[in-house]
């Protein structure tokens, strides 16, 4: 049984997400649970933020965040039609965030799945925000699905890497897992910042190669530049891949990555599913 923890805020796009890991997870037996999380700072759509009674502001909040859930519980059932799927809601109030890193323990949650776009650009749940957050404290893959976009099956896995760190066999298997859902290729984008691998790169090159064998791979390696998010960003488009991964580590290429201005702005965050793996080492 997969635990899969869904956040919403009820936008288009966050049911697409809950839709698209549905159809990515069809074959698997799971419970998803939808999650929706409130604030004294809520503020509901075409009203304004009330400076007192807090209190009846946090139960219509409580209140509306329920029947939405319900309302999508029964949505997605409908739209999905799996007898291998069990769906559950959580309202709570609380910071996102923390409610999530906390459900991960609690709930045993094995793959935690979010959109990129919220109801306003305000609430955007994706890069420089709430996203960044929950990948710096997560304990299990997250994936972001972009925008509106439609379920078609991943036959290409684009996997980023610095090579700068050993990507061992627990962190590889959560990549396996996710290609052996539709048989997909793993391309290994290398970001080559010298112009050969130094001894440290070329072991974990490797490692990488050895624990991918049993699954069709490739190794594209590509020239750096100052603006490593737009190089890889073309990149990926000419490969025409269905999802992208990378590995979260500190003072690795994904960090670098989220922390550059532009990242914003790149289709890669808008037109392909991203896959943020937590280092299992």
């Amino acid at each position: 049984m997969k635990n899969i923890l869904v956040a919403t805020d009820f936008s288009n796009n966050a049911y697409c997400a809950l839709f698209y890991v549905t159809k990515l997870l069809a074959s698997e037996k799971c419970t998803f649970y939808m999650l929706n999380t409130y604030s004294e700072l809520t503020i509901a759509p075409g009203k304004k933020l009330p400076i007192l009674n807090i209190k009846k502001h946090l139960k219509e909040l409580e209140a509306e965040s329920k029947e939405k859930l319900t309302h999508t519980k029964h949505k997605i059932v409908l739209d999905n039609e799996n007898p291998l799927h069990t769906f559950k809601t959580i309202s709570q109030k609380g910071d996102l965030v923390n409610i999530i890193a906390q459900k991960i323990e609690e709930l045993k949650i094995d793959l935690v799945t979010m959109g990129n776009k919220g109801l306003t650009e305000a609430t955007d749940v994706f890069f420089g925000s709430n996203t960044i957050k929950v990948a710096d404290n997560l304990k299990c893959p997250l994936l972001a699905i972009p925008g509106e976009m439609d379920f078609h099956p991943i036959k290409e896995i684009a996997f980023v890497t610095d090579l700068r760190k050993d990507c061992g066999q627990k962190t590889i298997d959560q990549l396996l897992y996710m290609a052996s859902l539709s048989k997909a290729s793993i391309r290994v984008v290398h970001v080559q910042e010298q112009h050969i691998l130094n001894k440290t790169q070329e072991e974990n090159r490797k490692k990488l190669e050895d624990g991918l064998k049993n699954v069709g791979h490739s190794f594209q390696w590509i020239k750096n530049f100052d603006d490593k998010a737009k190089v890889i960003d073309i990149f990926l488009e000419k490969l025409k891949v269905d999802l992208f991964a990378m590995v979260h580590e500190k003072r690795n290429l994904f960090e670098k990555l989220t922390r550059e201005p532009v990242v914003k702005d790149l289709s890669m965050y808008s037109d392909i599913p991203f896959l943020i793996l937590p280092s299992q080492e």
